[in-house]
């Protein structure tokens, strides 16, 4: 009996400073998947106000997940593979990424808000700056199992922490391929 379709694209998902960016390059290289960082999809506007301090509103946030959206649609309907990371912190910006698909998953990388701080203020060279991280965790719509979400705590190494995903993907390191699973006598 086959196992789990293998999902044309994972979109690595959570606040500022949970690891999107790291985890989702490192599961990339493990499945032999392309990796974008979904900032490169925001509109400079967006850099801009996130810059100088500014949480973003859902207007600034619509064209940015629709980019993305675009992107995943044409890496999919090419028979490619996806990871990419993006904060997807409410439920209706998650259904805007997926567009009804069903080959797209989430992994969901939790934290608290103290260890996040603490990462977020030894960061270099990111446009967004520590004080917005409370306005994160304040829109944070945590998914839900409707959403078929993988959650992964952010409180071990990258290594585990991609070792705990690739086993909740059950999809085979370097191929992309689901496992096969055997039927129980």
């Amino acid at each position: 009996m086959a196992g789990v379709k293998a999902p044309c694209a994972l979109i690595v998902m959570g606040v500022s400073g949970s690891g999107k960016s790291t985890i989702a390059e490192a599961l990339g290289e493990r499945l032999g998947w392309r990796f974008e960082d979904g900032d490169s999809f925001h509109p400079v506007s967006n850099v801009e106000k996130m810059r100088a301090g500014h949480p973003l509103t859902d207007e600034d946030r619509w064209p940015w997940l629709n980019a993305i959206a675009d992107e995943v649609a044409r890496v999919c309907n090419k028979g490619e593979h996806v990871i990419i990371a993006c904060s997807a912190l409410k439920h209706s910006y998650r259904d805007v990424l997926l567009r009804g698909r069903d080959d797209v998953r989430f992994i969901f990388l939790k934290g608290t808000q103290e260890l996040i701080a603490d990462r977020l203020a030894h960061r270099k060279g990111h446009f967004m700056p520590p004080g917005l991280l409370t306005s994160q965790f304040n829109t944070l719509e945590p998914p839900d199992a409707s959403e078929h979400v993988i959650t992964a705590s952010i409180d071990e190494s990258v290594e585990e922490i991609v070792d705990g995903i690739m086993r909740q993907l059950k999809i085979d390191g370097a191929t992309g391929k689901a496992k096969e699973t055997k039927a129980q006598p």
